[in-house]
């Protein structure tokens, strides 16, 4: 299994494969490394989908602002290498340095303002445009059939699924349904900064979540009081809020009452680490 640094070792090794394979489809699952369960999954549905897997492992720091975890994000490279070269369609793994994605000079930004607003880009709004930067250029790179992301970070999903239709790029962008430890916490390479018992406590994020939709089985439609029920849950469990909202799916925007498509996405700290979640709420 390869391991290309370079822009331009992607692209030959990727024109020899299509040379050679002309009908093959090539899908991109980028991620910034420690890599888990989750990711795998992402893997495991992108080989269901193409032909071969392009991975890239890069922390991108443009998405990181001061005093954020950029620095003590954990990278495990040989441990991710060792667990993606165990998976036949991974063509190759693109793992390259900061200035091979952002040249000296560079000045280049894309940002998705609608999207990138509400929700973490109240307490992280550099968040969003730094992904979007530098998924644009993976794709670019790559230029794959398919592009795999979790819908655990669903409002950075519809980010990228905007970009990707506003400058009509090729590449399908896909989300594939959030992995789950056995008591429903999102998988994360977050959740290794848990204390054990913040990993215990942090269920609590999904379990509010859930608790939503038996609200909502239960005749409650109104949005304001199913959302302060679930934070309630969240801080009994020691968690400290970030947010908590039902929105509509598409546009983010955020709902009164719960009708036939609506998503709740929360965030919120424990400990030193925070955590996203989000679940699609429905009228049964």
């Amino acid at each position: 299994m390869p391991v290309q640094e370079t822009v331009y070792g992607v692209r030959e090794a990727l024109e020899q494969w299509r040379s050679a394979h002309p009908q093959g489809k090539v899908a991109l699952v980028p991620t910034m490394g420690a890599l888990h369960a989750g990711h795998l999954e992402l893997i495991g549905a992108a080989a269901r989908i193409a032909d071969v897997v392009v991975v890239s492992i890069f922390v991108n720091p443009t998405q990181f602002a001061p005093g954020e975890d950029f620095e003590s994000y954990p990278r495990t490279l040989q441990a991710d290498l060792k667990a993606l070269s165990t998976i036949a369609e991974v063509l190759l793994v693109f793992c390259p340095a900061k200035h091979e994605m952002y040249p000296p000079g560079d000045q280049t930004h894309v940002s998705v303002p609608a999207l990138s607003t509400p929700l973490c880009g109240q307490s992280r709004p550099h968040f969003f445009g730094g992904v979007a930067t530098v998924v644009i250029r993976l794709l670019n790179i790559v230029m794959a059939d398919v592009a795999v992301f979790g819908e655990k970070d669903f409002q950075q999903l519809q980010v990228i699924r905007r970009m990707a239709i506003a400058l009509h790029h090729r590449t399908e962008i896909v989300g594939v349904p959030t992995v789950r430890e056995p008591d429903g916490l999102a998988m994360s390479s977050r959740n290794r900064y848990l204390s054990a018992q913040q990993r215990l406590n942090a269920a609590a994020i999904y379990q509010s979540l859930l608790n939503m939709q038996i609200a909502i089985d239960e005749g409650q439609l109104d949005c304001a009081p199913l959302v302060e029920q679930a934070k309630a849950t969240i801080s009994a469990s020691g968690g400290r809020i970030d947010y908590v909202q039902i929105v509509d799916p598409q546009n983010l925007q955020i709902k009164t009452s719960v009708d036939t498509a609506c998503r709740v996405l929360a965030a919120a700290w424990f400990g030193e680490a925070r955590l996203i979640d989000n679940l699609a709420l429905s009228v049964r």
